[in-house]
């Protein structure tokens, strides 16, 4: 007889391999938290000597925090009953693999105080001013998915994903290597924004029938799954336009087009979200597309970036 979902989920961990626990880190995600700090970065080239202790340091921490929100996502759908064995688009290292509920949440609760830690390393190498950034950042990785009224499940979940993934982590790379902020890096931030906000509305799309079915309000379940397709063709569209608008007004180099490259995986994206389909596992292969646009996008920018630098 197989055993049941809570089985499962209560087994001991002790003997679950290390590939399950770094399934659970959701690695194929990283690359979004990867590539907002190489966009701040590598602008910063142009503005200040390059510290590569900073770089990684900021690098580790903004991809522990992004596991130890896919971590309490984990945790809080499984304890508010969102996921089982067969749900779509999670690890499944809880309804699937073995690892106790408790064991997610405590790894969560250590990767938010090893990159608090390292917070404090940069708020002492640039400016405390910081050390508030970073506590915002964890604070709002905790309530994405955590407390009475997470914000994952509100209207409010894409803004908070693209401010925090998107701007936010630029904005605060840039700084530590050039102890300033630009208006350009505010500017070269927004299009990535959207598209980390893209990934979540994707997300939702896919999740719209379930997370309709426990109450929840976000923004897809608010708009409906036909308009909230156009509004991600629009963020997509968006984003692109972001991009070509600052070499038409010569404030970043053209080779910053090299984003345009992602534009297959976008129409990919959206062609499998209008397919006539409800079922989350036929359009699991358009959030993935969703996600990769954002990855390609994103490299894609600092490899810009990198080559005006170089002037080549």
């Amino acid at each position: 007889m197989q055993p049941s979902t809570m089985e499962k989920a209560t087994r001991p961990t002790a003997n679950v391999g290390l590939e399950i626990w770094w399934k659970l880190l959701r690695p194929h995600t990283l690359t979004a938290s990867f590539a907002p700090v190489a966009i701040g970065s590598t602008l910063a080239l142009n503005y200040a000597p390059f510290h590569l202790n900073l770089f990684l340091i900021m690098l580790i921490a903004s991809m522990l925090i992004q596991a130890a929100t896919n971590m309490l996502n984990e945790y809080y759908d499984y304890v508010r009953g969102l996921d089982n064995e067969y749900s779509v688009g999670i690890s499944g290292t809880i309804v699937r693999d073995g690892i106790t509920p408790k064991a997610v949440l405590r790894s969560a609760q250590a990767s938010f105080m090893v990159a608090f830690s390292l917070g404090l390393y940069l708020s002492f190498a640039s400016s405390w001013w910081l050390f508030l950034c970073g506590l915002i950042a964890v604070s709002i990785g905790y309530l994405y998915s955590g407390g009475p009224y997470p914000l994952c499940a509100t209207p409010f979940g894409e803004l908070a994903a693209g401010t925090c993934m998107g701007l936010v982590i630029i904005l605060i790379s840039f700084f530590i290597q050039t102890r300033t902020i630009s208006f350009i890096c505010v500017l070269i931030s927004l299009p990535t924004s959207i598209l980390v906000g893209a990934i979540l509305m994707s997300n939702n799309i896919r999740d719209l029938e379930n997370d309709k079915r426990h109450g929840r309000k976000t923004l897809a379940i608010m708009m409906g799954r036909k308009l909230a397709t156009q509004a991600l063709t629009a963020m997509f569209i968006t984003a692109y336009i972001g991009v070509i608008l600052l070499v038409i007004f010569s404030m970043i180099s053209p080779w910053i087009l090299l984003a345009l490259v992602s534009i297959p995986k976008a129409l990919q994206a959206i062609k499998g979200f209008r397919q006539n389909t409800t079922h989350p596992h036929e359009l699991m292969p358009a959030m993935v597309s969703t996600a990769q646009t954002n990855t390609i996008f994103g490299l894609a920018v600092s490899l810009g970036l990198l080559l005006q630098y170089l002037r080549i």
